[in-house]
């Protein structure tokens, strides 16, 4: 058992091994430029590439949007489907359905 603990440990003795391993843990854990804090950064970087690939796709949607209301047809379907609005020889019939309408126990 000691000749086993003499053939490992030896290289531990020496002055370059221990200064060599001490800056190896100096440097991932307690250092300005650690891998833990890169670690984080990068994991934050991904997330806030995330949240700009979710609104380039929301901005090409408004776009869409914009550019049906621009038009008369876009902005008269949306006039009659948001807001009732009609023509003045015109009746709207509004059919809501059961389940899609809100009752008591919804708002609870």
């Amino acid at each position: 058992m000691a000749k086993w603990n003499k053939k490992y440990l030896k290289p531990f003795k020496n002055i370059y091994v221990l200064s060599l391993i001490g800056f190896a843990i100096w440097m991932l854990f307690f250092d300005a430029h650690s891998w833990l804090l890169h670690h984080d950064l990068n994991k934050d970087i991904e997330s806030l590439e995330n949240e700009k690939a979710y609104y380039k796709s929301e901005m090409k949607k408004d776009k869409k949007s914009i550019d049906e209301l621009t038009t008369e047809e876009g902005l008269e379907k949306m006039a009659r489907e948001t807001y009732y609005m009609k023509k003045p020889n015109e009746d709207i019939y509004i059919i809501e359905y059961e389940d899609s309408t809100k009752t008591k126990e919804d708002n609870e």
